[in-house]
């Protein structure tokens, strides 16, 4: 009998061998064992995501983990296993989306790093840290745009699957939010 915990620590030790369990071979530890070597895989760049959209690091952290324990509970009814990190993705923004209504706040600022004492490095990092404030301030929207284009480095048709949308609100929402982003830049100056 094969215990989840034994599951966890095999993914840890070798996550390709873990990812080459097929879990119909192995019913809901199969799952545990598929679902735990895409959480070693995918996870922190979920987290980075959520963070880009939320704000927040612990609410970042909480959404991508309920994405993947909505994966494990329908690894079952999945019709394919070989999107997964598009449903992970599509339930991440989903669930920012929910955590951004439910706050009905002002985004908080980023938390911001100490500076490196090299000038140039100051000086980009100055740059990086106003250009996240600025794109914390636009719409959740144009914002989600710009982050699964720019930042997910998704091409427009994987962007509008993930938003919900078609590929001309993506291209249009991409260009109202990169003019004013530039706007903002340019105010802050």
């Amino acid at each position: 009998m094969v215990r989840p915990g034994d599951l966890f620590r095999a993914a840890q030790d070798d996550p390709d061998a873990a990812a080459a369990v097929r879990p119909e071979d192995h019913g809901q530890a199969g799952a545990s064992h598929a679902v735990t070597a895409l959480y070693h895989s995918h996870a922190l760049g979920l987290t980075r995501l959520a963070f880009i959209m939320l704000g927040d690091r612990q609410a970042a952290e909480d959404v991508v983990q309920e994405a993947f324990c909505g994966l494990y509970r329908a690894w079952n009814r999945l019709p394919d296993h070989g999107n997964v990190h598009g449903y992970l993705r599509v339930s991440v923004l989903n669930g920012c989306r929910s955590a951004l209504r439910r706050s009905r706040r002002i985004p908080r600022p980023l938390a911001v790093p100490a500076a490196a004492s090299a000038e140039a490095e100051a000086l980009a990092g100055e740059e990086q840290r106003a250009t996240v404030a600025a794109l914390r301030r636009l719409p959740p929207r144009q914002r989600e745009a710009l982050v699964l284009r720019y930042f997910a480095d998704l091409p427009e048709y994987e962007t509008a699957l993930a938003m919900g949308v078609s590929r001309g609100t993506v291209k249009s929402t991409t260009a109202r939010a990169l003019a004013a982003l530039g706007r903002m830049l340019r105010e802050d100056q």
